[in-house]
């Protein structure tokens, strides 16, 4: 069927890469305390002295490693078992009822399962089952990774940071047509591209876990178009929203896609405006975007189809500036201030909804700013999900991540981002996200 394939091809481990352990806080900073091994004293323990053995019972090996720095990297094997493998019965694992099989497996992490898909055609056949998914949708989310999408040798590559397990895992995107096609955003499982084939413009949607894709209709305006993928789970649907053309044209409506009704719904032109930016963020079923002229934002209501401008006006000296959705209705503004590059610093905003102004809530320290951006005209992209905020640095191969809630910096090292042309968006694996959506009959 056009524009519709799957793939039973699986994702592997590779080389598993931890987060960097250097944390910055900034709420409560430790004071220095006072050590029996401060210079000028003495160290009397056994274990000080040189030539001495450990004397202890579980007579546990001591692994002397140097301070790690910001390039240095700790890199663990995945696949190796901390323990040894324990015997089971293959007549009583045989016999797992159905349903208690589906609540094991619905809570092992989701880049594992496929793993169990080749240990025979029940297990294989029931990971697309819907009473699995039935199980899988109930219990809690993985939490987010990090997918980052490229191209080498104009094969699709795909590898995905799992954030709650610090480990780099590679995913097939063969599955994909071969269409010349970048990558959109993610969201509730569901990962958006748009491309080329040959002339025609076109945006798919898939699952990478399910390794399942459907292509879109044709928009009315089918052109090149700033797009963003919206899931809502209540409904298991999803929309696709296109605002103004690439290009600059402002004439062209602003369109919607419902994969309910399967079909694009034409809405509201967007008003005449002159954009900061491309990148969109959306929060609280608002589309926003930033805008020069008018001066400040440009807000797309999804349920009513209608554009409205905000009066919040940019700090002064903002050099670069993105919008990022978080929880509960934040929005944050993050970018550079500063027209002198031994001046320039990174900070956040959040917008204040009664007040109508950005209200600065963070700023990255001064070593990670260095570390991010050594050049003051070096590039950098920005991207956020549920209150956390990633900055991706191409050139450097860095990736550093903020924790609004915890006011935690951390870095993410991994092969996966050394790459220029590489792009990244925050996902959510979910086996329970679908592209195919029984329309509604009006």
């Amino acid at each position: 069927m056009d524009g519709l394939g799957d793939s039973q091809s699986g994702p592997g481990v590779v080389n598993s890469q931890s987060m960097e352990s250097e944390v910055v806080r900034e709420d409560n900073r430790v004071a220095d305390q006072g050590s029996p091994l401060r210079g000028g004293g003495r160290n009397t323990s056994p274990l000080g002295r040189t030539g001495s053995r450990n004397t202890s019972p579980s007579r546990q090996k001591v692994i002397k490693t140097k301070p790690r720095g910001l390039d240095e990297e700790t890199v663990s094997t995945f696949g190796k078992a901390a323990h040894p493998d324990v015997q089971m019965e293959d007549s009583i694992w045989a016999m797992l009822p159905e349903d208690l099989l589906n609540e094991i497996l619905a809570r092992v992490p989701p880049f594992l399962i496929f793993r169990f898909r080749s240990v025979c055609k029940r297990w294989n056949s029931m990971l697309q089952d819907s009473s699995f998914l039935k199980f899988h949708a109930q219990v809690s989310s993985h939490g987010p990774c990090l997918l980052t999408f490229w191209k080498n040798s104009q094969t699709p590559q795909c590898s995905v940071f799992s954030l709650p397990l610090k480990t780099w895992y590679k995913i097939p995107f063969t599955f994909l047509p071969p269409w010349a096609f970048w990558l959109v955003g993610s969201s509730g499982g569901l990962v958006c591209f748009s491309g080329l084939d040959g002339l025609t413009f076109k945006t798919l949607v898939c699952n990478p876990l399910t390794q399942k894709w459907r292509a879109l209709p044709n928009m009315h305006h089918n052109q090149q178009r700033q797009l963003i993928l919206v899931v809502d789970r209540t409904h298991r649907s999803f929309k696709v929203v296109a605002t103004s053309d690439i290009y600059g044209d402002k004439s062209i409506p602003t369109e919607v896609y419902d994969s309910r009704l399967n079909r694009w719904l034409l809405h509201q032109t967007m008003p005449a405006v002159n954009l900061c930016s491309s990148k969109m963020a959306y929060c609280d079923y608002k589309l926003y975007l930033e805008a020069l002229s008018p001066l400040g934002l440009m807000m797309y209501r999804l349920d009513t189809g209608y554009w409205e401008h905000i009066p919040a006006r940019f700090p002064r000296s903002l050099l670069d500036g993105y919008l990022v959705a978080g929880t509960q209705k934040r929005l944050f503004l993050v970018g550079r201030i500063g027209l002198y590059s031994t001046l320039q610093s990174m900070r956040i905003w959040e917008l204040d909804h009664a007040k109508i102004m950005w209200v600065e809530i963070s700023r990255m320290p001064p070593k990670y700013f260095r570390v991010l951006l050594r050049l003051s005209a070096e590039r950098f992209e920005c991207f956020g999900q549920d209150n956390l905020i990633c900055f991706t640095s191409w050139n450097q191969g860095k990736s550093l991540l903020y924790d609004v809630d915890k006011k935690v910096w951390s870095w993410i090292a991994g092969c996966a981002l050394q790459s220029c042309n590489s792009q990244a968006c925050f996902y959510e694996p979910r086996f329970d996200a679908s592209v195919f959506v029984t329309p509604i009959l009006i």
